[in-house]
This record gives structure tokens, C-alpha cells and sequence, in this order.
């Protein structure tokens, strides 16, 4: 199912995520290769992750433009950068976009588990994944325990995006209205994590 919607949320999803992960890779001194290949891996990885998950090859491996919008999204990074290179260290250049990549890819995980059929939890399961299986990914290459395992209150907004955007479709709202509750819930309480500091119990 490629809907406008979902082109939309992907393209939006496929930059943010790009500019993360090179961020990530900027912070951590690698070079040009080392900063496309996380910024390709974190754009790319949620989405590939969906796909083959529900028996597709991936619209990634398919299409030109995923790569293209990745790579945009490294160049857009490199360009920060080399505009705020001081203020590069500050979380809101990694955790802004990192919402807006949040909120886009759980829609497109949501709209692609919805076309497939899937139960609820399926929809919870591609959707959470699509939306931080780019980050988890780009995390393990640099040697490091995801953040979203230790950290942050990141999945849970992913979850309950997700959840909203199933009640909704099944409460007969249209597929693409259902799409922007997902992502607007997604991001709303993603910026309120990072507002206020929001974090899940720990048994330490």
C-alpha cells in the first residue's frame, strides 16, 4: 500500500532519521563514510525491518528515492554542522529530529501493518519497530546498549501512537485522518518526554 500519506510520513521520516543517525556519527568523529553509512542505516533500517516482516521485499530496495531522501538527509546534517558546529553537542539537535523521524516512521509502520492485515499487537509490534528500529541499529554500530532499552521514553510513544491510530481506523475514521492522529499523538508526547524529563521505572 503506497498511499500519499505514506509517501509523505516516509520522506519526512527518512530525512530526520538520516540527519540522527549522522549527527550520532558526527559526535562520535567519524569520517564522511562512517557518518552515510549511519545516517543510510538509521533511515533505512526501521522500514526494511517492517517490510520483511510482513513477507515484502523492501520499498527501500525498491525505489530510488528512499536512498535519495537518506542521503539528502546525511548532506542536510553535514551542512548543521558545519553552520553550528559548537551547538552540535546540544540533545535538541539529536532529539528533535529524532521525534519527527519517531512520530513519521510509526505512521508509515502503522498504515503498512494495517494494509497487511495484522492483529492489534501486529500493528503495535511493525509500527513500534518501524519507528525505532533505525535508532537501535545505529546504536549497536557505534558499540553502544540502545538507548531506547535504558534511557529514554521513547518506545511507549511509538506505542501509544500506535494505539490511537487502531482505535481510530476501527472506530471508522478515515485511513488518512487515522494517520495524523498516530503522528501527531507520537510527536506530542514525545516532546513532552523530553520537556519534562519523562522516564519508565527502573529495577536497579
Amino acid at each position: 500500500m503506497i498511499t500519499e500519506m505514506f509517501l509523505f510520513m516516509n520522506v519526512v521520516g527518512l530525512i530526520a532519521f538520516a540527519v540522527v543517525g549522522s549527527f550520532k556519527a558526527l559526535r562520535e568523529n567519524l569520517d564522511l563514510f562512517g557518518i552515510t553509512v549511519l545516517g543510510v542505516l538509521t533511515a533505512l533500517g526501521g522500514g526494511i525491518t517492517r517490510d520483511l516482516l510482513v513477507n515484502q521485499v523492501p520499498y527501500a530496495l525498491k525505489s530510488y528515492t528512499d536512498f535519495s531522501f537518506a542521503l539528502l538527509g546525511v548532506w542536510l546534517a553535514i551542512v548543521l554542522y558545519r553552520i553550528f558546529k559548537k551547538d552540535i553537542s546540544s540533545k535538541f539537535f539529536i532529539l528533535i529530529p529524532d521525534a519527527i523521524g519517531l512520530s513519521a516512521f510509526t505512521t508509515t509502520g502503522a498504515l503498512i501493518a494495517y494494509d497487511a492485515g495484522v492483529s492489534f499487537f501486529g500493528i503495535i509490534i511493525l509500527a513500534t519497530l518501524t519507528g525505532i528500529g533505525g535508532g537501535m541499529i545505529s546504536d549497536i554500530f557505534l558499540g553502544k546498549i540502545p538507548n531506547v532499552l535504558k534511557d529514554d521514553f521513547y518506545a511507549s510513544c511509538a506505542i501509544i501512537g500506535a494505539t490511537a491510530f487502531y482505535i481510530s481506523v476501527h472506530s471508522g475514521v478515515d485511513l488518512n485522518v487515522s494517520a495524523v492522529i498516530c503522528a501527531t499523538v507520537v510527536l506530542m508526547i514525545r516532546i513532552l518526554a523530553i520537556l519534562y524529563n519523562w522516564r519508565l521505572p527502573k529495577f536497579s
